[in-house]
């Protein structure tokens, strides 16, 4: 990623371009992305191609102003940090579900090395923390999110909110070529939660904001609204609130059950 390209990115997410990437200015960047770059799956209900090549992931993302979901957001989000001389490493995580962790490279992370330690950054999980965790504490960390803490599942990481599993991490470095396979039968199963049902959410700077198929909800100051869409009002509704100007409206599928292994992209849970 060239600078022109680093310089349209963080113009994307409404950042400046840090001297340093420290801890404060990692922070600022996390939480930027995910109030301006959505977590959505509309490509796969649009019948658009998803691609991980990093020149096509900044095409959705930084030029058409999309969104995506982990493999696309954390994948373009670690090229961005690379330019900034970070030094990151994509890990594999298997989702919880019902109470199991579910398949490898069900999700994609970042682990990041800074001067201070690593810590592990997370821009496309749905609803996460809203600042990077560190990565070598197993001590309750208290985040605007909710409180995280880490531990020591074996060779692996588990990471729990709220004192739930979210999601078991492998130690092991990988490369986004790693998650191909699976982001295709994310994008393609039946069985896939990215196919039964679509979702669109970012961050704000009081709450949430979600579509969750015909269903928009809004959470501000901890108070929630919800109301069902009419078609004119969910395409308004993806322009007004992520900036997504869509000619058509995605197809409609029933939405999912739970099932083990399924990320996190049927409703959020909203705060």
């Amino acid at each position: 990623m060239d600078d022109s390209a680093v310089a349209a990115y963080l113009e994307r997410i409404g950042a400046g371009r840090p001297e340093v990437v420290d801890a404060a200015a990692l922070r600022t960047l996390h939480l930027a992305h995910q109030r301006a770059v959505p977590f959505e799956n509309l490509s796969i209900h649009l019948d658009e191609p998803i691609s991980l090549a990093g020149d096509d992931l900044f095409d959705k993302i930084v030029t058409r102003r999309r969104g995506g979901f982990c493999y696309e957001l954390n994948g373009l989000f670690a090229l961005l940090l690379e330019a900034l001389g970070v030094r990151v490493e994509r890990v594999a995580a298997r989702v919880f579900g019902d109470g199991r962790p579910g398949p490898l490279f069900d999700h994609l992370a970042l682990v990041l090395h800074l001067a201070d330690g690593p810590w592990l950054a997370d821009v496309g999980f749905g609803d996460h923390s809203d600042y990077p965790i560190r990565y070598d504490s197993r001590q309750e960390q208290s985040d605007p999110g909710g409180l995280f803490l880490l531990t020591d599942a074996g060779d692996d990481v588990d990471v729990f909110k709220d004192g739930k599993p979210q999601y078991r991490i492998e130690r092991r470095v990988r490369s986004l070529a790693d998650f191909v396979p699976t982001c295709w039968w994310q994008a393609t199963s039946p069985d896939s939660h990215f196919v039964r049902g679509t979702v669109c959410t970012r961050l704000t700077a009081d709450g949430r904001i979600t579509i969750s198929g015909n269903t928009l909800k809004v959470t501000s100051h901890g108070e929630r609204t919800e109301r069902k869409l009419t078609d004119a009002e969910l395409l308004a509704a993806y322009r007004e609130h992520f900036g997504i100007a869509l000619d058509r409206l995605p197809a409609r599928r029933s939405m999912p059950r739970s099932r083990n292994g399924a990320e996190c992209v049927s409703a959020p849970t909203d705060r």
